[in-house]
């Protein structure tokens, strides 16, 4: 059955109820192909023939020819377009010419450094003096003194290199010295927090290669973005040539959106968007459809294989254990267990959160489903691409949740199929973030002022600040780590800000769960009362101790999970920017301190989420400062709505709800990394605001896009609320699942009123296409 015919057989279900709102068929594509100026190294050749390649995509022919130029090169193309052959065969075609030659390979994850050795064992002659190896965290002391001795290919991920290869570089001084190459694979990942981290990691690694008088190029790999060679050369801070022109072959696509049906027609509340791909991975599973099922956190990865996994017991029992969870926070040999039964065909489905949407191999897959969207077009088009891997053509249905970006797509398929990758954004001189790495960099070598060529032109400003709290000294024109600082690459989380971290311990046994999780997200999953999904099971907080940062849990078999309630403030510390919008209302970016606390949490009935119950919490907040944008009501425009006894306050909340959920579809992140506020009367401002800010300390570029293409915001936003035909608002306009007030208050009616105003538009004109 192919993808058309199972899509066809779907939809004569008798649970179908119109769900697909669109669907677009991308055509196939022959291969396009290159030639190389010069044979590769003899191994190679054999290699590739036995690996069944007999010719080059012209991308890959094109990038390694710009690699032997000596071009630091960043190649984007989509999934599954033989990327990965693009450094390997320059990089090892170096390493066998030359047997004084290394290289460094980066990979995000520990999963992808083990599918990468997989490949490197195909090209890789047994006999010769190439050693190579993974250097990581799972790594044997034995092994990893073997490595550092005569590595000449190191495989590692970027938290390694931060905290375990750069601080302790004497030991790897040989390495360095003769090190030729870095690879970085997968460099779309490293946006937001963590590519602004990684990108003082790397540029702590040119300053060590410095050390050791070594210049290595450098050579990235991407999925397709909107400006892969301006993140290529902010992540390191050298001037790169992009390769973006795919010669792969592609065996087409039948994409789906699908929309869950409305369960309620008052307030046009859509069925569950987990329910749904419950169902439609449990029928493409009965189908024979190998399946990924991509997710957006991890308790949705348990809620969905719980359900499925129950649906195919009645329905197709054989077929019940041939589906699996995963995610990041697993076990490396439960991931790598269920990888291979993925690879070998012995599991027919997995639902998985983004963890698997990078370029491991697991094998040919038949269907995609997105459970949202996934954050930017690069990811949808990622996850899409997991499947279709055979040349033959694959299915990928992208499932609506019930909030404003998602079913703008719904309304306008367009956004999503004819608009260009948005542009992936880091700030590595975010001062949370790059204070900490010039302390890390201190403890590797002392700072001069010539490191501000490579950390940029608040090195100084930092350098003095970190001088001035005791955690620098400086000494004859350079800058020495202080004593009271040990090891300050422990403290330097590459995915967060900074704060701490807290363990998931089950009470009783003692057994560890998980570890690494946020404070921020503790407090939200966390809390006493809350439900946490493992594995599949369900297990009841009973309690949260913050002075050891462990969450204790029990077993519960409680037929509801939990979402937590919270509520934001802000305070204006700096404006930046200041401009104005078409009706003259002023717009501002600039430093604000954010007020962050749960209060407290509902629990909702598994499938239906019928609120069952709501209870109140005590936990501290959290503040932080950041950047943000916020705009003002022109006063006419207000001063109206108040006289007619409208209410104001209800429309600046859902202008606020509404507006932070179509913002990710301009700026590369996810609506969780956005947080915002709105109020009437705000003391700062004198007058009715809203702002939207970043979720994390010091900021990370998302508020100063959503600033430069403020109008374009305006003009979504309101297409969204006036577009859905819900009377008084719902989840898919207005209605938020995180608002800490209950969505309470909320006018939609006012809210395009605003949009109106500030647009300087007529009443009766719309929002134009963005």
């Amino acid at each position: 059955m192919d993808a058309e015919a199972v899509l066809q057989d779907i939809q004569r279900q008798g649970w179908y109820r119109g769900q697909v709102v669109h669907r677009e068929v991308l055509p196939p594509r022959s291969a396009r192909w290159g030639e190389l100026p010069r044979p590769l190294h003899p191994h190679l050749q054999d290699a590739l023939r036995r690996l069944g390649v007999q010719r080059l995509y012209a991308h890959q022919a094109e990038a390694i020819r710009a690699v032997w130029e000596g071009k630091h090169v960043v190649v984007a193309t989509p999934t599954a377009s033989g990327k990965s052959l693009c450094y390997h065969l320059p990089v090892l075609d170096s390493l066998l010419a030359n047997r004084h030659a290394r290289a460094l390979y980066l990979y995000p994850t520990k999963a992808l450094t083990q599918d990468q050795l997989r490949t490197l064992r195909a090209l890789v002659p047994s006999e010769g003096n190439l050693v190579y190896g993974v250097y990581d965290g799972d790594t044997g002391e034995g092994e990893r003194l073997a490595l550092r001795r005569s590595a000449r290919l190191l495989l590692t991920n970027p938290d390694m290199l931060h905290i375990g290869i750069l601080p302790n570089h004497k030991r790897w001084s040989r390495f360095f010295a003769d090190l030729r190459w870095v690879v970085v694979d997968e460099a779309h990942v490293y946006r937001g927090v963590f590519g602004s981290h990684v990108a003082n990691v790397l540029r702590r690694l040119r300053r060590v290669c410095s050390l050791y008088h070594s210049t290595p190029q450098f050579v990235l790999a991407s999925g397709t973005l909107g400006n892969p060679q301006e993140l290529a050369q902010v992540l390191t801070g050298l001037p790169f040539t992009a390769i973006v022109e795919d010669g792969a072959p592609f065996g087409g696509k039948c994409f789906v959106l699908w929309n869950p049906p409305v369960v309620d027609e008052a307030r046009q509340k859509r069925a569950s968007p987990i329910g749904e791909a419950s169902r439609l991975f449990g029928c493409l599973v009965e189908r024979g459809f190998r399946t990924l099922t991509f997710v957006r956190s991890r308790q949705e990865v348990e809620r969905v294989y719980r359900w499925s996994r129950e649906m195919l017991a009645e329905q197709a029992p054989a077929l019940a254990s041939r589906i699996a969870p995963y995610r990041g926070a697993y076990l490396p040999e439960d991931r790598r267990r269920i990888e291979r039964a993925l690879f070998s065909g012995d599991l027919l489905g997995v639902v998985s959160t983004n963890a698997l949407e990078l370029g491991i191999d697991i094998g040919d897959l038949d269907a995609t489903l997105l459970t949202g969207y996934p954050g930017s077009i690069t990811s949808t088009w990622q996850q899409a691409g997991r499947s279709g891997r055979r040349g033959e053509m694959s299915l990928t249905v992208f499932i609506a949740r019930d909030n404003p970006l998602d079913q703008f797509l719904m309304h306008e398929p367009g956004f999503l199929f004819g608009r260009p990758h948005e542009r992936a954004r880091i700030a590595p001189e975010n001062p949370y973030i790059l204070s900490g790495h010039l302390l890390c960099s201190a403890y590797e070598a002392p700072l001069t002022e010539a490191d501000s060529a490579l950390f940029g032109p608040t090195f100084l400003q930092r350098v003095e600040e970190l001088a001035q709290s005791g955690l620098l000294k400086a000494e004859g024109g350079r800058w020495f780590l202080s004593a009271q600082v040990a090891y300050p690459a422990e403290q330097v989380d590459l995915r967060s800000t900074g704060g701490r971290s807290y363990w998931v311990i089950e009470e009783g046994s003692g057994r560890l769960l998980e570890k690494g999780i946020e404070e921020g997200t503790a407090f939200s999953q966390l809390h006493p009362g809350a439900i946490y999904l493992h594995q599949g099971e369900p297990y009841l907080v009973k309690r949260l101790d913050r002075e050891k940062g462990i969450a204790f849990v029990e077993g519960t078999d409680a037929p509801y999970f939990t979402q937590a309630r919270e509520v934001v403030e802000t305070r204006i510390l700096q404006v930046h920017r200041e401009k104005r919008g078409p009706a003259g209302s002023r717009i501002f970016l600039g430093e604000v301190e954010v007020t962050r606390q749960v209060v407290g949490f509902v629990r909702q009935a598994y499938g239906r989420e019928e609120v069952l119950g709501e209870e109140f919490l005590d936990l501290p907040p959290l503040r932080f400062r950041t950047i943000s944008l916020w705009f003002e009501v022109p006063e006419a425009c207000w001063r109206r709505i108040l006289a007619e006894r409208r209410d104001l306050a209800g429309g600046l909340h859902a202008c606020e709800h509404a507006a932070i959920g179509v913002l990710p579809l301009f700026a590369s992140c996810d609506r969780n990394d956005i947080g915002g506020v709105s109020t009437p009367l705000h003391p700062d401002t004198g007058g009715p605001a809203v702002f939207i800010h970043d979720g994390y300390p010091g900021g990370i570029g998302i508020a100063e896009h959503g600033f430069a293409i403020i109008e374009n915001l305006w003009h979504a936003t309101l297409r969204t609320i006036e577009g859905c035909p819900c009377s008084a608002g719902c989840p898919g306009c207005i209605q938020s699942p995180k608002c800490g007030n209950n969505n309470h208050p909320l006018d939609k009616s006012v809210a395009v009123s605003i949009l109106k105003s500030l647009l300087h538009l007529s009443f009766g004109e719309t929002g134009g296409r963005p």
